[in-house]
């Protein structure tokens, strides 16, 4: 089976320190992963790795079978879809929901390139497949937060990559918006075309079923990985977040986690 991605004792330095420790971890074709994490763990760090800005101080790391040193790292990012609030701010108000979609084919902020009649409607095809068909024609400006981030995921489709990238897709998003974001990754990820998916969170109770399987970062270090039922529990949760929880499992076999003081 194919190798998405394969860290071999990486590590990665800013002065002196360590940010990401001897991490060493694989994620094989058509494996969803989810990666938890509390702020500081070095989840971002490790995404800016795999996206190639950013290269192991040692160690190996290869991603879509080039191994960084040895491979066309701009040619690697076009086979990664990554969606983020944090792009948001770089796009155009003005711009139609499809326009914004239809620029993820060319990686740019807008379209300025002559494209093909095809490939606006493929824009608009992806974002109804993922339930935003009300938002054609609407400019960007006035769109909620979760529909901006429906735009997002939609855009990151138009390449077909290989590798989607969602970081911390619900955040800003209120209840309703937030499990129609769900929704639409969960459609997503039953497509017999999905591409890897690989989700990063705070929170346990956004990891959906179709992410089966749970990389626990804590102060850069591997903390745990493996498959989520054996990994989601009250006693390992418990270490890995230095504090008493208490776990309510949902009916579609997602977890929620509560510090255990407050009941």
């Amino acid at each position: 089976m194919k190798t998405i991605l394969s860290f071999d004792n990486v590590t990665l330095k800013k002065g002196k320190r360590e940010i990401l420790k001897n991490i060493n971890w694989k994620i094989k074709e058509k494996e969803n992963w989810a990666i938890l994490g509390l702020n500081g763990a070095g989840k971002t760090t490790m995404l800016k790795m795999i996206h190639g800005d950013l290269w192991p101080s040692a160690g190996k790391l290869e991603v879509l079978g080039g191994v960084f040193g040895h491979t066309n790292i701009p040619n690697l990012k076009k086979r990664i879809g990554w969606v983020s609030t944090a792009l948001q701010d770089w796009l155009h108000p003005s711009d139609t929901a499809e326009f914004i979609v239809l620029s993820g084919k060319y990686a740019t902020i807008g379209v300025y390139e002559k494209y093909a009649k095809k490939d606006l409607e493929k824009a608009k095809s992806y974002l109804a497949n993922i339930g935003g068909a009300k938002l054609i024609g609407k400019p960007y400006r006035i769109l909620s937060q979760g529909e901006r981030q429906l735009v997002m995921l939609a855009r990151a489709l138009m390449t077909q990559p290989e590798l989607l990238i969602l970081d911390e897709p619900c955040n800003g998003l209120d209840l309703f918006a937030r499990e129609h974001l769900l929704e639409s990754v969960s459609q997503l990820s039953n497509q017999p075309n999905s591409p890897a998916l690989l989700m990063v969170s705070h929170y346990t109770e956004e990891l959906l079923p179709c992410f089966e399987n749970v990389m626990m970062l804590k102060q850069g270090e591997v903390f745990a990985q493996g498959k989520r039922k054996k990994l989601l529990n009250n006693e390992n949760l418990a270490l890995f977040y230095d504090h008493p929880v208490k776990i309510f499992k949902a009916a579609d076999q997602r977890v929620i986690v509560y510090p255990a003081k407050q009941f």
